[in-house]
């Protein structure tokens, strides 16, 4: 910015660094003597304290003008009329006072123009903690190139102070990216800026950067302690990323640090916590190879990791070990023994441990009931659990965990009462339940389906002591969704932002699925949209509960957008997301892309789970590709997922429908030996196959199996052994099995009937047909096209023309489009009935549409013209069988 005017140089001396007007003489600054070397602005000029008085009534005066308004000639012109000009300690002065950067820039500016000089480095300064007060760090580049041309550098108290707002405003990212900054133009930046970032990044999992800054500070040539390798170590070891924090160790080593018992407590514990249960064990005993005892952490560390991997028996020789040598019980070791065994289930062990720990003369604290109380609770063992909390007064006294604790295991089994009358003894015990507790109540409460009691919690709540915090709201935004009442559960969602709280991609992905269930999808693409105009960042769960609920709702091609917008947004689809997309398109009638999206998933590195496993299986059957369902099936299993009734159903019902029925009975007898719960659908597929092939025994055996099991067959099941009678013209049965249906108060529905229909049309009982047909008008059944057909084709057949003729003509004006076969049937009947020219009407507009005209039909007619003497139509018709007949003869030949 300095070398902004024509004109301008750097200029660079031993004594001082400072950006000059060319145009000038080269003078030092005034405030300067000849031999005074670089000096700071703001230290004391030695003078008396009368010329400090004047600069600080200077410094109120300035400031007291730049607070009257927004910068502009009135506010220049008042500072112009100052008695001298701006001095450095004035002008540093006013920016420590500042509290505006864009005010505080303009002065900064408005002074070289005055002095027609450069700042001195205090003054840069103190704009950069300008920057750092007011957070304007989009203006930070500017300001250190301009430091940069200038030769000056940050100080380590303006670096230190930038690095700690961003990590205090929880932007440690941020952080990183201004120490970089600062790196691109070659400025040292303090080494407590990058210690203090360092801690910052450890608490966010980021070990990545933290690393980077590591080995910039050794590039620096700043010492790196064993604390900071310790620290990043540590790091890598809890996001499980074992290689690298191996790699740093040795890094460590061969700088010549030497492990302290801190790094190797840190090693033990974070090795140990990511399941590197021998690496924890390595280290332990590493340690005492290099003569450092191992001490109650080292010990505590050891015996929890192996508690946690369920090694009990070592963690108990370890423990003795330690007991041993130690004349007073070591407490943090004796409670993380008691949790092991309480989480073992072990439970007469732990309570022995108390009773050991008291034999020596120590009381178990709170923290040991605790962990016992907790145990108890996963077990579901609440009266027990109940006893030893009357038991633990005698000890110590509970405290507002244990309360929340017993509170949380009470709901969970379905006691609220008793949970209430826990809560109430917290109150006379002198404790008020905090927000934990509320948010265990509201949480079981809407659980539990008792929306009314979870909202009365929650209005009582006293502000003053307790405030509902986000997981509050959530639990109960969610709860009130779940069962329907997605208004109450918006207006929530209002309060808690008037409350000043943040909703979250948990809140938002409970309103859109909530609001698609209840079948409003509208308000759920609202409440998307308002998420994104608010700023919330989605999740890969949102989105891919969104894309579940868009494709449920029918919207296709939005639910493929948005799995486009996962890629888009930065995310990895994983294997929910391929399994949703996969889903929603098999029932939209995409299965032939199941292929592709599969090896997709392959491809990707995606670990395929259950759901993945069921969509892509049923796909695959779905689009024919049972071979591969099959072998999917089988890796299934090898890969340790056991296949569910979906599985089974999805390959049963692909092998049935391409008549591989032996093979999908086998499996459903593989379905059963694994204690699969099979369901009415599986049944109802093997007894369709069975019954599509004539194996009427078989499809009966499957049904009578259906029934025993106490499986009530739906309308699908009886259809489809209906069907299969009426194929094999069972007729009689089909109508016992007709009655069945409806003795079991099955509800009957179009298909029933047609096929009932269609069954006594094919053995000629037209008019017990038309009964059937006439009961399925008198329950409101709309007739389908195969139902008109069949009846139709019946009346006509059995000679019933004036009913067929005018059920076509019904048919046909309840928009129904007749068939060939339709078409067909009525023209000979009207011909048997001596309706020629009617018959001839019908016969040419069978033709326009594009019908095939059969043989017989064209012979019928034929002869029902020369008796009516239509001699002129006769000769068309006569053409037309000829014209079949050729064709006929040419297929043939062919």
């Amino acid at each position: 910015m300095l070398l902004r005017k024509r004109g301008t140089v750097t200029c660079l001396s031993s004594q001082c660094s400072r950006v000059y007007n060319a145009s000038k003489k080269f003078l030092p600054p005034p405030w300067h003597s000849a031999n005074a070397g670089v000096s700071s602005f703001v230290e004391a000029t030695h003078e008396d304290s009368r010329k400090l008085n004047d600069v600080g009534k200077s410094v109120e005066g300035i400031c007291s003008i730049l607070k009257k308004g927004p910068w502009g000639p009135p506010v220049e012109s008042a500072l112009s009329m100052l008695d001298e000009m701006p001095k450095p300690e004035l002008v540093i002065g006013v920016l420590r006072r500042m509290e505006d950067f864009d005010l505080a820039l303009r002065f900064f500016r408005w002074v070289e123009t005055k002095t027609d000089r450069a700042h001195c480095p205090e003054a840069y300064n103190a704009l950069l903690m300008v920057i750092a007060r007011t957070r304007k760090f989009d203006r930070m580049e500017e300001i250190l190139e301009e430091m940069s041309l200038a030769g000056f550098s940050p100080s380590n108290s303006a670096c230190v102070e930038l690095i700690s707002v961003c990590v205090k405003s929880r932007k440690p990212r941020e952080a990183f990216q201004l120490i970089q900054m600062m790196r691109k133009f070659n400025f040292r930046p303090a080494f407590s800026a990058y210690t203090t970032l360092i801690g910052a990044l450890s608490s966010v999992q980021e070990s990545d950067l933290m690393l980077t800054l590591l080995h910039e500070m050794q590039e620096l040539g700043y010492e790196v302690s064993l604390h900071l390798f310790t620290t990043v170590i540590r790091a890598f070891a809890r996001e499980g990323r074992v290689d690298a924090a191996l790699s740093l160790l040795d890094e460590m080593k061969s700088n010549s640090f030497q492990a302290d018992i801190v790094l190797y407590n840190v090693c033990i514990d974070c090795f140990g916590k990511v399941g590197k249960v021998d690496m924890a064990w390595k280290f332990f005993h590493e340690m005492k190879v290099h003569g450092i005892m191992p001490d109650d952490v080292t010990y505590t560390s050891m015996i929890a990791v192996l508690c946690k991997v369920n090694r009990l028996d070592e963690a108990v020789e370890l423990f003795e070990m330690m007991d041993r040598i130690r004349d007073v019980p070591c407490v943090y070791a004796y409670n993380t023994l008691i949790m092991g065994y309480g989480s073992a289930g072990k439970f007469e062990e732990a309570y022995s441990l108390l009773e050991r720990q008291k034999a020596k003369g120590c009381i178990p604290g709170v923290i040991a009931y605790n962990g016992i109380l907790t145990c108890l609770g996963r077990k579901g063992r609440v009266e027990e659990a109940l006893r030893i909390f009357h038991e633990m007064k005698k000890d110590a006294a509970p405290n507002l965990i244990t309360y929340n604790v017993l509170i949380d295991m009470l709901c969970k089994a379905g006691k609220l009462e008793a949970a209430s009358e826990v809560r109430d003894a917290m109150k006379e015990a002198g404790l008020f339940p905090n927000v934990i507790t509320v948010n265990i109540m509201v949480d079981r409460l809407c659980k539990a389906e008792k929306l009314d009691e979870a909202c009365s919690i929650f209005d009582e709540m006293d502000r003053m002591v307790c405030t509902p915090n986000a997981f509050t709201f959530c639990s109960l935004i969610d709860g009130l969704g779940r069962h329907g009442r997605v208004d109450d559960a918006y207006r929530l969602y209002e309060k808690m932002l008037d409350s000043g709280h943040v909703p979250d991609a948990v809140v938002f992905t409970s309103l859109i699925k909530n609001f698609f269930k209840s079948g409003r999808k509208e308000d759920g693409h609202k409440i998307y949209k308002e998420m994104v105009r608010r700023g919330c960042s989605p999740d890969l769960t949102l989105f891919n509960t969104y894309m579940d609920c868009v494709f449920k709702a029918g919207e296709t091609e939005k639910g493929r957008s948005l799995f486009e917008e996962i890629k888009a947004q930065g995310f990895t689809p994983d294997a929910t997301s391929y399994s949703v997309l996969i889903h929603g398109l098999v029932k939209a009638g995409f299965a032939n892309e199941t292929y592709q999206l599969f090896y997709a998933m392959k491809e990707q590195g995606c670990v395929l789970d259950t759901r993945a496993y069921n969509s892509v299986i049923d796909g695959f059957c779905k689009s024919g590709k049972v071979n591969k369902a099959y072998q999917l099936l089988e890796e299934m299993k090898s890969k340790g997922h056991q296949p569910t009734v979906v599985t089974y159903g999805s390959v049963i019902d692909g092998l049935a429908k391409i008549d591989r029925l032996d093979e999908a009975y086998m499996l459903f007898e593989e379905a059963k030996a694994q204690g699969v719960e099979l369901n009415v659908v599986i049944y109802s597929s093997l007894i369709d196959g069975f019954g599509k092939v004539g194996r009427i025994d078989e499809a009966y055996l499957i049904m009578e199996e259906l029934l025993q099991n106490g499986l009530t067959p739906n309308v699908y099941t009886w259809n489809c052994l209906l069907d299969a009678l009426v194929k094999a013209e069972e007729i009689d049965e089909a109508l016992v099995c007709f009655q069945s249906m409806k003795d079991q108060n099955c509800d009957l529905n179009h298909f029933t009937y047609s096929i009932i229909i269609n069954g006594l049309c094919k053995v000629r009982k037209f008019n017990k047909a038309f009964v059937f047909w006439q009961e399925m008008q008198k329950k409101g059944l709309k007739p389908n096209t195969l139902t008109y057909t069949t009846m139709i084709s019946g009346l006509a057949k059995a000679g019933n023309v004036v009913d067929a003729n005018g059920l076509f003509e019904r048919f046909k004006a309840s928009g129904g489009i007749p068939d060939s076969a339709t078409c067909n049937a009525i023209i000979e009947g009207l011909s048997s009935a001596n309706r020629a020219m009617d018959a001839y009407s019908l016969f040419e507009e069978t033709r326009l549409k594009g019908h095939k005209i059969h043989t017989k039909t064209c012979v019928v007619l034929l002869d029902a013209l020369h008796k009516a003497e239509c001699l002129e139509q006769a000769a068309i018709v006569g053409a037309v069988l000829r014209e079949i007949a050729k064709s006929q003869h040419a297929s043939k030949h062919w």
